[in-house]
């Protein structure tokens, strides 16, 4: 599959790419689509309130080892989310660590609101030290409630839903210098929390997951 292939030589070229001085964009672009509508519905369907629910997760690696954790499935389908070929991959080395996650053919539904793409990706590249990484995400033909979502490459494009928001292409930088990146973070409040492709990598410690979604 293509996309697989795309993510695999997005990944190689974090591991490999020098230490170099990166700036995080504060720009945060709030966008609102007039025809994403829905009621704000409740606890998601088929999922306990108050618990998190971990999909394609590839599990968490100590800053230090040398070792590399994997998970790949065929497809995940639950009554919250289905995808195809969601993977995860953290590989640690004696200065750095890389993560980096993959999912295709998402269908999201949170509190109502359906999110749906085609493909999904994250890829992290943290030194042990806390110096500056490479962080980096992308999402294709993203819509919510049908509507096409206009994806204008920013971090932390914001897009209002109701009673909540996504955010696309969300970068943080820890304390210590670890860096988290989700391609998708979708959240309704008081409802639910859902994070699509995520990748974290640094000092704290790496680590990676397809799907990840808290109810409340």
């Amino acid at each position: 599959m293509r996309y697989r292939v795309f993510h695999r030589w997005i990944f190689v070229a974090l591991c490999v790419l020098s230490v170099g001085l990166l700036e995080w964009p504060a720009r945060t672009r709030a966008q609102t689509l007039g025809d994403i509508t829905g009621p704000v519905t409740g606890i998601v369907t088929g999922i306990v309130g108050g618990t998190t629910t971990v999909l394609g997760d590839a599990g968490t690696l100590a800053p230090g080892s040398l070792d590399s954790l994997y998970s790949e499935l065929d497809s995940i389908s639950t009554s919250l989310v289905s995808a195809e070929v969601p993977s995860a991959r953290v590989i640690g080395y004696a200065d750095q660590i890389a993560s980096d996650s993959y999912l295709s053919s998402l269908n999201l539904t949170i509190a109502g609101i359906a999110i749906a793409a085609a493909s999904a990706e994250a890829a992290a590249r943290g030194p042990l030290d806390g110096s500056p990484g490479d962080a980096t995400s992308y999402i294709s033909s993203l819509s919510i409630n049908g509507v096409e979502v206009l994806i204008d490459g920013t971090v932390n494009q914001t897009v209002a839903i109701p009673g909540g928001q996504v955010v696309i292409n969300e970068q943080q930088v820890l304390s210590d210098g670890t860096l988290v990146v989700n391609a998708l973070h979708a959240t309704v409040s008081g409802v639910a929390d859902a994070v699509v492709a995520s990748a974290t990598a640094g000092p704290s410690g790496g680590k990676a997951s397809a799907v990840q979604a808290t109810t409340y």
